[in-house]
């Protein structure tokens, strides 16, 4: 696994639930925004982001896995929401997919998604 370092930035809040910095060496792993959808095609969760965000960390696990890394690889999140309010439910299911010291992150609320049965998309960018 690589190691990757949170440096502390002073000046700067602390992060609540997140880093403001990580650095570490390998190869660089970008994996597209992940939507709730099963491996047939069909959304998850219709209307629920805390039963999307379960199947969107679950598909990003398997776009990490292809490449042999997992979340502790992961040095940045960008979650795109249609309701700000969803992070809580986003937010327990990182915390079990990501336990400990967090990945940078950044979410962003957005008008729509793709399909208007998306309540999410998260991407993520990984070193191994």
């Amino acid at each position: 696994m690589t190691e990757l370092e949170y440096p502390q930035v002073q000046g700067v809040a602390p992060g609540n639930g997140y880093s403001h910095v990580v650095t570490g060496t390998g190869q660089w792993v970008a994996v597209s925004g992940q939507v709730a959808l099963d491996a047939d095609g069909a959304f998850v969760g219709i209307g629920d982001p805390g039963a999307q965000a379960e199947q969107v960390f679950a598909n990003l696990e398997r776009c990490l896995a292809t490449v042999g890394a997992t979340f502790g690889n992961v040095v940045k999140l960008t979650f795109f929401v249609t309701d700000i309010g969803y992070l809580p439910a986003i937010r327990v299911v990182r915390d079990k997919y990501i336990p400990g010291t967090k990945p940078a992150s950044t979410a962003v609320q957005v008008a729509a998604l793709f399909s208007p049965d998306a309540l999410l998309e998260i991407e993520a960018y990984a070193i191994i």
